[in-house]
């Protein structure tokens, strides 16, 4: 998903996602952005796979 930052308010971003629909992304998260800037979101499958993994032997060292 695409947004498009619209202004900086504060510790905010405010993004306008589909439809128009405007929405507050905090900065810490998309540092750096001005106005105008298109921010891609995108969801990381490979990730969080490994990060299940990384889970699953955590839990299985603590509880064998």
């Amino acid at each position: 998903m695409d947004v498009i930052v619209d202004r900086i308010e504060g510790d905010y971003a405010v993004v306008e996602i589909e439809k128009g629909k405007m929405c507050n992304l905090p900065l810490e998260l998309v540092p750096n952005v001005k106005d105008g800037d298109v921010v891609s979101i995108t969801i990381n499958k490979d990730k969080i796979e490994e990060r299940k993994k990384t889970i699953e032997e955590l839990m299985n060292s603590v509880f064998e």
